[in-house]
């Protein structure tokens, strides 16, 4: 009898995009089995796990840990030995200690045991990535016969690269090409997801499928959107974005080879929808993950804190949601209006605890020492790090995590407060520019994101969309007495953060070069502020902290 499998002529792939969490090793195992029960009970040979699943994606310096390499393992050992039950086969993500070092692998495993490993070769080190920090690259890859079905694994960057993974996994006799991915979102990245897919199904001219992670790690949101290409460049299934779901495809071998039959093709949201769903999905997990049960934040009647509270409740749910007006003398009947209408609007706790005593309790202790100097900025700075404290106060007496509620504009040069409004644990817009959370906290208005636990209508009032911003710290105060109008900031901060312009190049643009110099020395003066700020959901293609790393100390201005 020959031991050659039989070659099949259909094929079921169930594709999972799961949200496993970083170190929850026994979690995710489970995750694995949950995702194996529902491709089973829908007739799957195989199920697609996505990049690192066992460990979670990704998980940095742990894979420095023997023990943590060992669980993940006795992980994958328990997946395999669940598949004697004939059900289906899983490629499944974790790292791996090699003779040659640590690797970010993929084992398939079927019929009671490990039947294949192949390890990640082209390993990214650029923006949020660092794995040839902790990995070493493996060998080129060939195909896995997969009961009669050469199935190629490239790994995430193996399709990005130049390395040619796909050609070589072609040229081997591959069939099509499953392709386990830890992508995070940005703007505009299914988009750019297809083309890179498109590009090596050109050149191989064999059908992929592309799975994606889902949900939120520290910064990094995973948007799952899952999808596959057949060989002839159509697009045969795209999975939904921002939610957890499997999808089993139906394979059929023609001539040609294998193609995938027509499967749903979901709504991929774009602009708005997009970022703040990304908002939404990190906040709620980093929340969920860390263990906290409540959150609490400082609602002034401005727009940020608004749309931080809309995030927060769509996120968690009203009663997870405590908000407290911090006012002092120059808060205006106007912001106390706005923020009561936008908690009532939201349905979460609203309190008022006045700052009046304690700001002049510090102003009293510190009376002889200033004696004689001019009131200004520390005194503005203390009124922010007495509403930072008080919160702070809160959080410990009622296990609340802080929201932090500043938005990149203000992150870029420095329009914060060390220890005042920058304390808390996570900032929901902290990779959001001025401009993008007015164009949210407008969308919001007229829409309630899928999976939102809020209430639809107009829960930002439109009074805190139309007035001036203000920091309300000095009379009569508006944002733009110390800085250009949004549009314009806005505008030289891309041009400087996103993309690393000239100032030339930017003036070149139609901007004041004064204008655009002063900007630039702000943006670099406020980084010891941003060291040491909370995370913040990453949503431009460049945020502060992974993917903008500048000195602290640092003489260099472009003059």
């Amino acid at each position: 009898m020959s031991d050659t499998p039989i070659r099949p002529d259909t094929f079921r792939i169930a594709i999972a995009q799961f949200n496993p969490t970083v170190g929850d090793i026994v979690g995710n195992l489970a995750k694995a089995r949950e995702a194996r029960a529902e491709a089973a009970a829908h007739g799957a040979d195989l199920l697609l796990l996505t990049e690192l699943f066992l460990s979670g994606y990704p998980p940095e310096d742990l894979v420095l840990k023997p023990s943590f390499l060992h669980n993940c393992l006795s992980a994958v050992e328990e997946l395999a030995a669940d598949t004697a039950d004939g059900g289906p086969g899983i490629v499944v993500g974790f790292p791996r200690q090699g003779e040659k070092g640590r690797h970010n692998s993929v084992a398939v495993v079927d019929g009671g045991r490990i039947v294949a490993i192949r390890d990640k070769i082209d390993l990214p080190n650029y923006g949020e990535f660092d794995e040839k920090r902790v990995f070493v690259a493996g060998d080129m890859p060939g195909p896995v016969n997969f009961r009669g079905v050469r199935i190629g694994i490239p790994i995430c960057e193996d399709i990005w690269g130049d390395l040619g993974a796909c050609e070589t996994l072609a040229e081997s006799g591959a069939e099509m090409l499953l392709v386990p991915n830890g992508s995070p979102y940005y703007r505009g990245k299914v988009d750019i997801r297809h083309q890179v897919v498109l590009k090596q199904v050109i050149e191989t001219g064999l059908p992929m499928v592309y799975a994606n992670q889902l949900g939120g790690q520290d910064e990094l949101v995973f948007d799952g959107a899952s999808f596959c290409f057949n060989a002839d460049k159509t697009l045969a299934f795209q999975m939904s974005q921002f939610e957890s779901t499997l999808f089993v495809s139906t394979w059929r071998r023609e001539a040609g080879g294998w193609r995938c039959d027509a499967g749903p093709v979901s709504h991929v949201p774009e602009a708005e929808e997009a970022d703040y769903r990304a908002c939404m999905l990190g906040f709620r997990d980093y929340v969920n993950k860390n263990g906290f049960k409540s959150v609490v934040l400082g609602l002034s009647g401005g727009i940020d804190s608004a749309i931080c509270a809309a995030i927060a409740v769509d996120a968690l749910g009203e009663e997870r949601v405590r908000t407290v007006m911090l006012p002092y003398r120059y808060t205006s009947e106007e912001s106390f209006a706005d923020a009561a209408a936008c908690a009532k609007a939201l349905g979460c706790h609203y309190d008022i605890v006045p700052i009046s005593e304690p700001v002049e309790g510090f102003l009293s202790a510190l009376a002889d020492m200033f004696e004689g100097t001019e009131s200004g900025i520390t005194e503005e700075n203390l009124q922010s790090r007495t509403r930072g404290t008080i919160l702070m106060a809160i959080s410990n007496k009622f296990g609340s995590m802080v929201v932090t509620t500043g938005n990149k504009s203000e992150m870029s040069v420095g329009y914060a407060t060390l220890y005042g409004d920058m304390n808390g644990g996570f900032n929901p817009i902290k990779d959001l520019y001025k401009m993008q959370v007015y164009a949210l906290a407008a969308w919001r208005n007229k829409h309630v994101p899928p999976g939102a636990l809020g209430p639809s209508g107009e829960v930002i009032p439109a009074n805190i969309l139309s007035k001036a911003p203000s920091a309300e710290l000095r009379p009569n105060q508006t944002d733009q007495d110390s800085l250009p109008p949004y549009p314009v900031l806005d505008d030289i901060l891309e041009c400087l953060v996103e993309k690393e312009m000239a100032v030339e190049d930017i003036v070149a643009r139609g901007h004041d070069i004064a204008t655009v110099h002063r900007i630039e020395h702000l943006l670099y003066l406020a980084e010891y502020k941003r060291r040491q700020s909370a995370p913040g959901v990453k949503i431009t293609k460049k945020n502060f902290g992974r993917d903008r790393r500048y000195p602290i100390t640092n003489r260099f201005r472009d003059r």
